[in-house]
């Protein structure tokens, strides 16, 4: 088979050990898995009440249009309702855009460490990345605007930042955006914008009618705890919305998903208590690196980024046979961090317990 040359050498996605296998793997009982950002406490107790409804049309095709889910998401949002995209998760949305502006002799930008999505798809189109290193964390900005030239289709920005819960306050962005010519998308990537709580975190969504060169994406797949039905969505003004709508395939989001979207939308006292929690989690995890003088980045995400100065492998394995499932930094471009999902305050606190023990093995 002849298929495209950037192929060949591109990995496909490798998810993470499930908790059934690593329970047959170590003979486990229990099995806590911080590793994927999900959210530990599940959704909202009125999404199942939601589904049982639409359980019984099963038979008919998803609404291609997602009319319901578009109507409140749009008034939840302050936009048009022909100002949404939507997609099997926000991955892809930026398959869309990638399928859509992306091509030989083109170029995106991008930081990195990064979402890989964007190095995925770029590659498969054939275009040009330019990755831009973070800076203890943060996006270089000046760096990613000097990266940009005529040829420039795409410059992708992750905030919070996934793996280091970083974000680019008002003042910045507003400044980046000034000067990216109008020719390129700028995509802000918010996946995780339901977690935030800094006081200068920018609402995007307010600039969109001054930059109809900027595109958000979003997801239900971390705050919303809809990971496993695969729904995210894109905002942009409508005429790009217009341009890219091709690229999506019909029928993309299942019903199932969007009657699950739409009732979690409608929670919103679900959300607000989990992101409460979740910072409680944090301040968890901050107190502790602080005790063991680790360095850490400083987080607006539903996860945390630590510096244990040791192969980030070795401490993986260690926390596996102690049935606790996190994301080892090697494959982030962290080779001696670990990334861990917040869970719950007990969950933490076990956690935690087992890294101690390990810090306290390699002092001695």
């Amino acid at each position: 088979m002849d298929v495209k040359e950037q192929l060949l050498n591109l990995t496909p996605y490798q998810p993470g050990k499930t908790m059934e296998e690593v329970k047959r793997e170590l003979g486990l009982e229990k099995i806590v898995k911080l590793a994927s950002n999900e959210n530990p406490y599940g959704c909202s107790p009125s999404i199942n009440q939601a589904l049982m409804a639409e359980l019984s049309k099963s038979a008919t095709y998803p609404d291609g249009y997602a009319r319901d889910l578009r109507e409140v998401l749009a008034a939840q949002t302050g936009v048009g309702e022909k100002e949404l995209i939507f997609g099997n998760g926000s991955d892809e949305v930026i398959q869309i855009l990638a399928r859509a502006l992306l091509k030989p002799g083109k170029n995106t930008v991008m930081p990195t460490p990064s979402f890989p999505q964007y190095k995925h798809n770029a590659i498969i189109e054939g275009a040009e990345i330019r990755e831009v290193p973070l800076k203890d964390g943060y996006h270089q900005l000046d760096e990613m605007l000097n990266s940009i030239d005529e040829n420039t289709a795409i410059v992708w920005l992750c905030s919070p930042n996934n793996p280091t819960g970083t974000y680019i306050d008002e003042e910045l962005l507003l400044s980046f955006i000034k000067k990216v010519p109008s020719r390129t998308l700028i995509v802000v990537d918010e996946a995780y914008k339901e977690y935030v709580t800094a006081a200068d975190y920018p609402e995007t969504v307010k600039l969109l009618k001054d930059y109809p060169n900027l595109l958000i994406t979003r997801t239900f797949s971390k705050a919303y705890g809809l990971a496993s039905f695969r729904i995210g969505y894109g905002i942009a003004n409508e005429k790009l919305i217009r341009l890219i709508e091709p690229a999506r395939e019909p029928f993309n989001t299942n019903s199932l998903a969007q009657v699950a979207a739409k009732a979690a939308v409608a929670d919103q006292s679900f959300i607000n208590e989990c992101v409460s929690k979740n910072k409680e989690g944090l301040e968890q995890y901050y107190s502790f690196c602080e005790e063991m003088k680790l360095a850490y980045y400083p987080s607006e995400g539903n996860f945390i980024l630590i510096d244990f100065q040791t192969d980030s492998d070795v401490l993986f394995q260690y926390l596996m046979k102690k049935g606790y499932i996190v994301r080892s930094g090697k494959a982030l471009g962290f080779p001696t961090c670990l990334r861990i999902t917040v869970g719950t305050q007990e969950q933490n606190a076990e956690i935690i317990s087992y890294l101690k023990e390990f810090k306290m093995k390699q002092a001695i």
